[in-house]
């Protein structure tokens, strides 16, 4: 009986495809073996890195998911390693009380807890530990991170005593879609019936080409689409926009336990950009935390005022930055804008004060407001 035998079949890496190496073939052409055409390289290249950093969609066994109401002013998620002190900070900021302990994977759920400051209150979920691996499911990582994914803002809790571990949870969060500290990128596509590629550029490119952005279209199986740069992006960000699922957030690097090294590293920790440094265990610095997280959460106070009163100072609206005398409106009752005449407006986004203005007046943070109906 004739036995067989298998040769071990080779798995091609990115960089040998990003390389263009191709073997000759008998006839003295060049071969390609991995069934790539060698301009294609620099479309799949960018396909394949983004699809290396999603995980994988193979159906396992559905866990219960972290069913928590999003209730407040704005959420924020604190997300780190275990063991770096989550619990006892939301226990220092919130009423609520989480387990502590010295032991890792003390919070195996999401517990939610509730900051109250300059009359807004803002929604803090402790989550479990992420490990690393989270993004595909490792210790109920996806969980996690799914819940990451609803917040404003994201509180990475680091651990000053370990050194440099941010750019791991990065990855984690990255491979699920989540951009930290990043603006979309400012390109406009829209996919269209027919008419092939209309693709144009405000500015000089320097990293994608027409013919690039028609390789990474086609890869997608997207032949018709109107293209419109308006800044040099990378084609990773162009892929962001067509796969249209990603989340831009703000995020807080948090370092803990900064009373355990020394002031020099303190020093250096506290200059790193989006950074602030506490001790949950002398309770120091979380004034200055607040206040950060308070601007990064881009919340605004509006304050009403009835005709020949006061203005009420003990309730605030709590708004977003840039909201507009409409959206008071709106918060006040949904049928008074259909009512609107003028509303008079006291504060810094006046010139002179009060001052009578219309529905896109642009509200300020403390300004007092009296609507005026029809």
């Amino acid at each position: 009986m004739h036995g067989f035998f298998f040769a071990p079949v080779c798995s091609c890496s990115l960089p040998a495809l990003s390389s263009g190496v191709l073997g000759a073939s008998a006839n003295g052409k060049p071969s390609n073996p991995v069934g790539l055409d060698a301009p294609l390289g620099p479309a799949k290249l960018a396909k394949y890195r983004a699809q290396l950093l999603e995980p994988s969609k193979t159906a396992g066994v559905k866990g219960d998911g972290f069913d928590v109401m999003k209730s407040g002013d704005a959420r924020v998620a604190l997300i780190g390693f275990p063991s770096v002190g989550k619990s006892t900070f939301l226990s220092l900021m919130t009423s609520t009380a989480s387990e502590i302990a010295n032991y890792e994977f003390t919070t195996l759920t999401c517990i939610p807890g509730v900051i109250e400051y300059k009359g807004a209150n803002i929604q803090l979920l402790d989550l479990p530990g992420i490990i690393e691996g989270a993004a595909q499911g490792k210790g109920r990582g996806r969980q996690v991170i799914a819940v990451a994914r609803t917040a404003d803002v994201v509180i990475m809790m680091l651990d000053a005593t370990k050194g440099d571990v941010q750019k791991l949870l990065e990855k984690e969060l990255e491979s699920v879609g989540i951009r930290l500290n990043c603006s979309k990128p400012n390109i406009y596509f829209k996919p269209k019936k027919g008419g092939g590629l209309s693709y144009n550029s405000t500015v000089p490119l320097t990293q994608c080409s027409e013919k690039l952005v028609q390789l990474i279209l086609h890869e997608y199986k997207i032949f018709n689409a109107e293209v419109l740069f308006r800044e040099d992006s990378t084609p990773d960000e162009f892929i962001d926009v067509i796969v249209g699922n990603r989340v831009y957030m703000p995020c807080l690097y948090v370092y803990n336990k900064v009373d355990q090294i020394s002031i020099e590293e303190v020093n250096r920790l506290a200059h790193r950009p989006n950074s602030v440094v506490i001790s949950c265990g002398m309770k120091l610095n979380l004034d200055y935390l607040l206040e950060t997280l308070w601007e990064y959460l881009a919340l605004i106070c509006i304050y009403t005022k009835k005709r020949g009163e006061r203005p009420d100072f003990g309730d605030a609206i709590i708004m977003r930055r840039a909201a507009t005398v409409e959206h008071v409106c709106h918060r006040i009752h949904r049928t008074l804008v259909g009512q609107f005449k003028y509303a008079l407006v006291w504060g810094t986004s006046t010139k002179y004060s009060p001052q009578r203005v219309g529905l896109t007046h642009i509200m300020e943070h403390e300004d007092v407001i009296q609507v005026v109906k029809k």
